[in-house]
């Protein structure tokens, strides 16, 4: 994986950044399931602050590129596997949150709420 960040261009370092991602996944350079350089170490190589590549990445990942899974990394995504919008996963997060404090208030035992959760979906 080659980046280069252009000090003279009117773009804005994270934008390049993305762009250049962006590119690099679309012609198979960086393929589904590679795991991206960390946020510091991309920022260290090329000299740049690390929320700049923290945006580059965040924005990727809002795009479907990638999927951060935490300490294990940052990963290019599957276009074949990966399902629904960030939105989308927003929007299941919040119902998980809203049937979470409906469980709390019934008094549910949390194994109770997860096997009707698991029931609801047919696994």
């Amino acid at each position: 994986m080659t980046l280069r960040l252009d000090a003279a261009s009117p773009e804005p370092p994270f934008a390049q950044l993305r762009a250049q991602l962006t590119a690099q996944i679309g012609d198979g350079t960086l393929r589904p399931g590679d795991r991206l350089p960390t946020v510091r170490a991309l920022a260290d190589e090329l000299g740049i602050a690390p929320n700049t590549v923290a945006r580059a990445y965040r924005e990727l990942e809002d795009d479907g590129l990638l999927v951060g899974r935490g300490r294990a990394g940052t990963f290019v995504t599957d276009p074949e596997t990966s399902r629904g919008s960030s939105d989308d996963h927003a929007a299941a997060e919040r119902a998980a949150a809203a049937y979470a404090e409906a469980v709390h208030a019934l008094g549910l035992d949390p194994r109770e709420a997860l096997t009707v959760v698991r029931r609801a979906l047919g696994v």
